[in-house]
């Protein structure tokens, strides 16, 4: 039996099933939720993880996440959101809320399985990680989630930020493509080298003076160079 217990907050008690059943099935402790409510009357310091749907209630998820970052008890749970709202802003609220990752409706089962695993893989693997990575006026909050120039918010996806993070914890070291797609992309399928690339181009974009410093070194691929 794994020793993560995972909570899956959810009003739709037969998805509460599915998902109970299949991580059961993948060896991890699971409880279900009908409500944030619900969730509050049990003790969360005891899961390694919890799934949060979005729209629930009177009390939402976002809501429910906000209060449990907010309490030193449960500040360090990650939390994944699963629902069916999937703009850009209910992407980049959750991940303010300090989420761990956002999977929309509807989603398969395998995918589910993957991040879950994914995200405890990383969060539960003992290796402490910097909560602040800067290089003079860049700056990633691990904890906030965000990356800033000279105080200003960039605005990068979660791959993005991610990759960004990966690249400036050890400047210098050169990632292949194969290592990018390992750790930023984990268990997903049918990710391509060309899809490193684009979000590559995306973030030197984005970071303005400081994308040059993201190199290629062809044939083996990026690294962050300080100058």
């Amino acid at each position: 039996m794994n020793e993560h217990r995972i909570l899956v907050v959810d009003d739709e008690e037969d998805l509460c099933e599915i998902l109970q059943f299949n991580l059961e099935n993948e060896g991890y402790g699971v409880d279900t939720a009908h409500s944030a409510e619900e969730a509050l009357k049990l003790p969360l310091g005891n899961y390694q993880l919890l799934l949060l749907d979005v729209m629930m209630g009177e009390m939402s998820g976002f809501k429910l996440a906000n209060l449990l970052k907010k309490d030193k008890r449960t500040a360090s749970i990650p939390i994944i959101f699963i629902t069916a709202k999937d703009t850009e802003n209910d992407l980049m609220t959750g991940f303010n809320l300090g989420a761990d990752d956002y999977i929309s409706k509807p989603f398969s089962l395998r995918e589910v399985i993957a991040r879950v695993r994914a995200v405890l893989r990383r969060t539960t693997s003992g290796e402490p990680q910097q909560e602040l990575l800067t290089y003079r006026t860049l700056c990633i909050d691990a904890s906030k989630k965000k990356a800033t120039i000279d105080g200003c918010e960039v605005p990068l996806t979660k791959r993005e930020l991610e990759l960004l993070g990966m690249l400036l914890r050890k400047p210098g070291r050169v990632f292949s493509r194969e290592e990018i797609m390992a750790q930023i992309w984990n268990d997903e399928a049918y990710v391509l080298d060309r899809t490193v690339d684009v979000n590559i181009t995306r973030l030197r974009r984005k970071l303005g003076i400081y994308g040059k410093n993201i190199v290629t070194r062809l044939g083996y691929g990026y690294c962050f160079e300080a100058e």
